[in-house]
């Protein structure tokens, strides 16, 4: 388990589907154990259509983003992909409002923590992932 205090990251993943094809937090479970996680690596997923999922304790470890996962918390949304499999950004309207009250919600709890999407940290495995500039999207939740 983690403390308040080794939370550093809010870092923002995408699933890497197509905006056109749903990807349910079902299949994204199977995905997950086909892995060899225990369960869901992400703590939160968000849904094209705006439902949020929690999918691991809020400070518990998770699997997301090696070897950031003891300072971070995971958070993933629905696509990152266009119709013809493109990395993109393919939030919809709903799913961003729904990230925003989750990304405000977490800062409140953990201020020093730093948005970034997972391409973003250092060492990781070299990807589009989020599809997007994090920091450029929600890092103004940081001033507030």
């Amino acid at each position: 388990m983690m403390s308040t205090s080794d939370v550093k990251y809010l870092v923002i993943h995408c699933s890497a589907t197509r905006s056109n094809q749903d990807y349910t937090a079902t299949q994204l479970r199977r995905d997950h154990l086909a892995r060899g996680f225990r369960k869901i690596g992400y703590h939160f997923y968000s849904r094209r259509n705006g439902e949020m999922t929690q999918h691991r304790m809020l400070m518990e470890v998770g699997a997301h983003a090696r070897p950031y996962n003891h300072c971070s918390i995971g958070i993933c949304y629905e696509g990152g992909l266009d119709e013809n499999g493109v990395p993109c950004d393919t939030r919809t309207k709903r799913q961003t409002e729904r990230m925003v009250d989750l990304l405000k919600n977490l800062h409140a709890l953990f201020p020093n923590a730093r948005i970034v999407g997972h391409r973003d940290l250092p060492g990781t495995t070299p990807k589009d992932c989020p599809c997007l500039n994090a920091q450029k999207v929600f890092g103004w939740i940081e001033e507030e």
